[in-house]
């Protein structure tokens, strides 16, 4: 299904009214047979599609709650092949769509055609591959396409003009614009400028816009989803899975629905 099955995604949350959701949570952190579960949870409380990170050794993007929960998986012996495994698994009985967000030397030990068809049978619709630039992406996109996997790709606030049209033009699925400069993690506030750098995004982009990086409250998600489609939410959502509090997430989710 691929992007077709993202496109059918944020078309139903739009008819509805509705912003997208996308709640990040790191596979495998409290073990992989939670996995499931999990994933379970998020669409019964309404997530549009969940991005599910993938533990690496040198995650350059993640803050510092998600470089924790990232070790606490690779403690559990989480692997790229044991997670795509999982999710092959329970592909039949899953409807959201999944977008994996790793890093590219995972995937080059995998090797990029056997990821990208490994990835297809485990129902993965969408990657996000924060280390790999516009200029490189052709090792990917060929095998990607193949299977019709989107690659969505980072709208960073320090690129120039010309380097966001770019993205905006090429990016698959939806557009993940960084909020905030530096790695993930909760924040406070954004910088007061944000409501036109999303809004000048939306304006060069054929698929939603969402933002992400630092969305921890349901005030960031109502006052940012006024400017775009929706937002993607990390940190706080795997702080609130490892704490076991899921009615917040659940409070978080509804937010997006006004």
């Amino acid at each position: 299904m691929g992007k077709h099955k993202i496109a059918q995604a944020f078309q139903t949350v739009e008819e509805r009214g509705h912003k997208a959701f996308v709640p990040y949570i790191m596979a495998g952190d409290g073990g992989l047979d939670q996995l499931d579960d999990q994933l379970t949870f998020l669409e019964e409380a309404g997530a549009t599609v969940v991005e599910l990170g993938i533990a690496f050794s040198d995650p350059v993007a993640d803050g510092p709650t998600i470089q924790e929960a990232g070790l606490r998986a690779l403690e559990n012996g989480v692997t790229l092949r044991k997670v795509l495994a999982t999710l092959k698994e329970s592909k039949s009985e899953r409807n959201i769509p999944i977008v994996l967000m790793t890093y590219i030397n995972p995937i080059h030990a995998f090797g990029v055609e056997q990821f990208a068809e490994a990835c297809d049978e485990a129902g993965v619709d969408g990657l996000i591959i924060p280390d790999v630039p516009l200029e490189e992406e052709t090792l990917l996109t060929p095998h990607l396409e193949k299977y019709d996997i989107a690659l969505i790709r980072l709208a960073a606030l320090t690129s120039t003009k010309d380097r966001l049209t770019e993205i905006a033009k090429r990016t698959e699925g939806f557009l993940y614009a960084v909020t905030v400069t530096g790695t993930t993690g909760a924040r406070t506030s954004f910088k007061e400028n944000l409501s036109e750098h999303l809004q000048a995004l939306k304006a060069q982009c054929n698929v939603p816009v969402l933002a992400g990086f630092g969305v921890s409250t349901p005030e960031h998600v109502q006052n940012l989803t006024a400017y775009c489609d929706g937002v993607v939410v990390g940190s706080r959502i795997v702080d609130l899975l490892h704490k076991g509090d899921r009615e917040t997430i659940k409070e978080l989710i509804a937010a997006a629905k006004g």
